[in-house]
């Protein structure tokens, strides 16, 4: 069988890993980095993805999607919140759904995501050698059935066979306790960009057993970003009588220094936000400049109510899984957010035990993905992987009511069947409402669908037999049956497609993908040529600067570089790009070998320059 890897699909990053040698071993991007940031830009008819496409972001900031997992099989009402405070456009879809709109065109959440898995499968096939159309993707453990449809649809759109979607504690687990030879009792707190996720679960001998699950996922990361773009915000209205998040540029370039603050008070007490120019001043039309000191002891305090959070879904998981705290021999930090001094703190204290920090929170979940993969395609023997369903499931019985028939933490797969019967006399038909949720009234519930099942015989009320029966599979998608027992008449519903999308939407989505990969990678390939050669462009005028050659010896590397600034400004095609690099290169070399550089390493190496090969600039044009 064909190998297969395991994708950690992130609301910030996401992360590629494969099986090599008996170990699960992540793949680095075409840039030479781990991590891909979760960013898809727009700009003309270029598509950008990855840090690319994050660093235009500031200059385009309707253009840039980022945070896309928020999103994923949601509908409008439930994410209205996120889309209001979001730099780009947001609209509710005409079938109650979530889009994006870009320059005037709608892409749903799956569609960019898929932009982002293909990303991650062209470089990793790059690096490998072969083609990779088999794929493990993991998504929160509190993923509801819609997002984890979403969650499939996105893979089908990129091309990709997926074999199994996986809770992300539970692939960090597998990558953990791949060598762990006796039993273990493990918490898995896993605090992303966008979701928060605790599991528990019995780790040793080859068996991965999840005892429970609980979690948030409305909370993350970029919600402590947004903590201090408020903040800011804030301060600056106050002082200034001017909002920036009204500003579109203006809130991505203060969501970019909150990032950059809350990661440097992870080492440091204390930084500066400095941005200049970042507003106008509407009275005397002067530039406006922000500079606030921002202490970790402050940062903590406006991060203290999402803390305080975090605390109920770690209480509910111990509690399901009938465990307390001394009982569980290692708590796991999974995701970029737990470097947060203060969350370090606040899992210490609430588990009375130091976390385990053996493992890259970064990497540890696509490592894991990886490890089922690698099961799921025989690469590796004697691991049994028992998952859980996170949520309640059931249907809606009489009064409104919500009767579970599959209780939250059940193992998967799993089939569960109960008999019902009608509710007045003479009914032929019943509608069965499917529900996902754990609250007592259907109402106030999530709905995945609902179903008819007619032809029942005339009966007497409360005389029909109507069995319901709920399968899910090991990807925690459930299909639904109903069948009237004396007729054997029957009909049944595969909870798909709640993400709003159709099965033509999906296919359409997929066949346009495929017809789009040349057009893609040519745009791809143009925008990495144009990078090269205004890198190129720089150090050649930077060699120009330090030469001691006479003027007639720079004047034909001045003219080139005048041409590859012109080539660069008018997008000119990858061939005159790549020649421009070829000629530049030559006649610095040519250059150098005139007359060797002062300074520096003393004009040692004669060597022409060469483009940064981890900095793609995505035509970055200075302000003004």
């Amino acid at each position: 069988m064909a190998r297969a890897v395991g994708i950690d699909l992130g609301t910030t990053n996401s992360v590629i890993a494969i099986m090599e040698g008996g170990e699960p071993t992540v793949l680095v991007n075409s840039e030479g980095n781990r991590t891909t940031p979760s960013v898809v830009a727009f700009k003309g008819d270029q598509r950008l993805v990855g840090q690319v496409a994050k660093r235009q972001a500031v200059l385009n900031p309707k253009g840039t999607l980022f945070e896309v997992k928020r999103y994923m099989g949601r509908t409008w009402d439930e994410v209205k919140e996120e889309a209001e405070r979001s730099p780009y456009d947001v609209v509710r879809g005409s079938d109650g759904g979530v889009r994006f709109v870009v320059e005037g065109k709608q892409y749903t959440p799956e569609e960019i995501s898929a932009m982002v898995l293909q990303k991650l499968v062209q470089d990793a096939s790059a690096t490998l050698g072969e083609k990779i159309t088999k794929a493990v993707i993991t998504v929160p453990a509190y993923f509801n059935n819609s997002q984890r449809e979403a969650t499939q649809n996105a893979g089908r759109i990129a091309g990709l066979e997926v074999l199994r979607i996986v809770n992300e504690p539970t692939a960090a687990a597998l990558a953990y306790g791949l060598d762990k030879k006796g039993n273990e009792t493990v918490l898995v707190f896993d605090l992303g960009g966008g979701t928060f996720d605790v599991s528990v679960l019995e780790v040793g001998d080859g068996v991965f057993e999840v005892r429970s699950t609980s979690g948030d996922t409305h909370l993350g990361g970029s919600d402590f970003d947004y903590a201090v773009v408020n903040w800011l915000a804030d301060e600056f209205q106050r002082e200034y009588n001017v909002d920036l998040r009204k500003d579109k540029q203006a809130l991505q370039r203060l969501l970019e220094a909150a990032e950059k603050a809350k990661i440097e008070l992870s080492g440091i007490p204390e930084t500066t936000i400095s941005l200049p120019f970042i507003a106008m001043d509407p009275a005397s039309n002067a530039p406006l400049y922000l500079e606030k000191r921002l202490s970790r002891a402050k940062f903590e305090e406006l991060i203290a109510p999402l803390l305080n959070r975090v605390r109920g879904p770690v209480e509910t998981a111990l509690r399901d899984a009938k465990l307390s705290k001394d009982e569980i021999d290692e708590v796991i930090l999974v995701g970029g957010s737990t470097r947060v001094p203060a969350v370090k703190k606040l899992v210490q204290e609430m588990l009375g035990k130091a976390p385990n920090q053996s493992v890259n929170p970064d990497e540890v979940v696509a490592l894991g993905a990886a490890v089922q993969a690698g099961v799921l395609t025989g690469d590796v023997e004697d691991i049994v992987l028992l998952d859980v369903t996170p949520l309640s499931l059931g249907v809606e019985t009489k009064g409104g009511v919500f009767t579970k028939l599959v209780e939250r933490n059940t193992a998967i797969p799993v089939r569960k069947t109960e008999v019902f019967t009608t509710a007045e006399n003479n009914q032929t038909g019943v509608e069965v409402h499917v529900l996902q949720g754990e609250r007592a009234m259907a109402a106030d519930n999530k709905s995945l669908g609902r179903f008819k099942l007619d032809g029942i015989p005339p009966m007497p009320a409360g005389m029909p037999q109507i069995e319901i029966s709920y399968d899910i599979d090991a990807n925690g998608v459930l299909k639904v049956t109903a069948r009237e027992k004396s007729t054997g008449k029957e009909a049944n519903i595969t909870i798909q497609n709640t993400t709003t999308l159709s099965e033509a939407e999906v296919e359409r989505m997929v066949q346009d993908a495929a017809a789009n990969a040349e057009r893609d990678r040519e745009a791809r390939e143009h925008a990495e040529a144009k990078n090269t050669l205004d890198s190129l462009r720089v150090q050649a005028q930077r060699a120009v600067d330090e030469s001691t050659a006479d003027d007639d010896t720079k004047q034909p590397v001045r003219r080139l570089i005048a041409e590859a600034q012109s080539a660069i400004d008018s997008d000119a095609p990858k061939s005159r790009l790549e020649e421009l690099g070829r000629e530049l290169a030559e006649k610095v070399a040519q250059l150098q070998q005139a007359a060797p550089s002062q300074g520096g390493d003393g004009g040692g190496d004669q060597t022409p320059p060469k483009a940064d090969e981890d900095v793609v600039d995505a035509d970055f044009k200075p302000a003004g």
